[in-house]
Formats: structure tokens, sequence, C-alpha cells
């Protein structure tokens, strides 16, 4: 009995860590334009775009396949000169099926991440059969679940074109301009940059804040590349996806292994 709480009880602590790691989802952002991409946020003062639970409902893309690297960077600048640089990688796979599955790397996420710097999670979401899976390597273990309803042409609730401030306000004062087209680690990728400017006085501030958000949305991949985030009061936050391959992948990747001991919570019951 404790064994298999100890393994749900893993199992459940690595998706509570995504969920807060998570500013927005990563495989199927929209086009520029049409609202805000999963790949990059527009949230709040302090937050920081470390990752993201492939689980989390969003639309499926089919006949994209690749694989590659998911690095984020966070650059800030304290009022005394000391500097905050802070780096989480993943890596990123998606098949033809719209199935996807990351390796994201705990090291470096403080209380999140493992003083050894080697702890990794890995997450399964496989719209075909309708279940997510989240793997532990450590300890062999992975936690099966049902896969969120997803809403019509991707994430729901979120207004095209919105921009947010404090991750829940949305901000009337933003400025969409088209970067036309560049090659971004090798792809076609079209160029947006918004700019939301936050009145002198909204929040205490004598002059006006601009944050300003630039990306680069690769019509191959159905995804955003790139994305570039400059706010003065958190620093700069930068996104790429590096190492792409279109390869298809093995359909191994996106099975939970034969050697791991599965907690299915896929029918709502517990094992």
């Amino acid at each position: 009995m404790w064994t298999n709480m100890r393994a749900a009880a893993s199992g459940i602590a690595i998706g509570i860590a995504l969920v807060v790691l998570t500013m927005g989802a990563w495989a199927q952002g929209p086009p520029p334009g049409r609202g805000r991409g999963w790949f990059g946020p527009d949230a709040g003062p302090g937050a920081r775009f470390l990752g993201a639970e492939p689980g989390m409902p969003g639309r499926v893309v089919k006949n994209a396949p690749f694989t590659g690297d998911l690095i984020t960077e966070t650059m800030q600048t304290l009022g005394d000169g000391n500097r905050i640089h802070q780096t989480a990688t993943a890596h990123m796979v998606r098949d033809s099926e719209g199935r996807t599955r990351r390796e994201q790397s705990l090291s470096g996420l403080g209380a999140l991440g493992s003083p050894s710097g080697n702890a990794q999670a890995i997450f399964i979401d496989d719209p075909v059969a309708g279940v997510n899976y989240a793997l532990n390597p450590k300890n062999h273990t992975a936690t099966k679940s049902a896969v969120m309803p997803r809403g019509r042409g991707g994430r729901s609730g979120t207004p095209p074109n919105a921009a947010f401030r404090g991750g829940n306000r949305q901000e009337q004062d933003a400025k969409t301009e088209a970067l036309g087209r560049q090659t971004v680690e090798g792809l076609p990728a079209d160029g947006t940059r918004i700019t939301v400017t936050i009145p002198a006085g909204r929040m205490g501030n004598d002059l006006p804040i601009q944050v300003v958000t630039e990306r680069w949305y690769s019509p191959d991949l159905q995804m955003n590349i790139l994305t570039r985030r400059t706010d003065p009061r958190t620093g700069e936050t930068v996104t790429k996806l590096t190492n792409v391959s279109r390869a298809e992948p093995a359909h191994s990747l996106f099975e939970a292994p034969a050697d791991y001991k599965v907690s299915d919570y896929s029918r709502g019951q517990k094992p």
C-alpha cells in the first residue's frame, strides 16, 4: 500500500511542479495576430516561463512532426547592478498524429529543482488514445490520466489579440506590428511585435512602462519557435526551439516504458 501511495504521490508532485512552471503551453500556438501563442507568456511581474505541460488542453497539430530542444533564458538586472540569469531546457517531440512528449529538466528551479542537477520529468500527451502520462525516470513510475477536453481551435477563454498584465487583466494600450518573414533555425518564420503600454499612475509608476513581446511563428511547425519578451520590471526572457529535426519520431516515445509502474487515473478512479 505504501509503495502505491509513494508512486502516486511522486507522479502528482511532478504534475504540480509543471503546473507551477507553466506560463503557457509549448507546442500548438496560433499564428501571429490570433491570440497569445503557447510559446512565451504575457505574464505579470515576477513571472518566469520555465516550461509547460503538454497535457494542458490545446489544439492538436497533425502532419507536422519534429524533435527539438526548447531553451528558455531569463536575464534580470537589479537596482544595485547585480544580475540574475536562469536557464531552463526541455527536449520536445511531436509525431504526425499530434502526440507530444516533453522531457523537462528540473535542475535550477529552486525548491522544485534537484540539488544533484540531474532530475527530469517526462510528459506525454496522446490525443489518439485520449490519455496523458507523467513519467518519473528516477523511480521508474508513471501517472496515467485522461486527456482534458479541448476547445475549438485551441485554448478557450483567451480573446484574440488580447494582452495581459499581472497575468489576468486585459490591457487596451497594445500595439501589434508585423515584422515580415525571416529564417529561424532553418525554418521560415513570420514575426510579430506586440507592445503593451502601461500608462503612468496605473500601478504607481511615474512614467509609462512598455512591455515588448516579439514572436516568430513557423507555418511548417504551426507554432512559435522564437519568443523574446522585455519588461523593465522583470528583465528579458528569450525562448527558442533549437536542433530541429523534421523526421518522424518512434511511436514508443509516446508510451510508458514496460518496466515503469503505472498508476492509472484515466477513469477517475484510484488504482
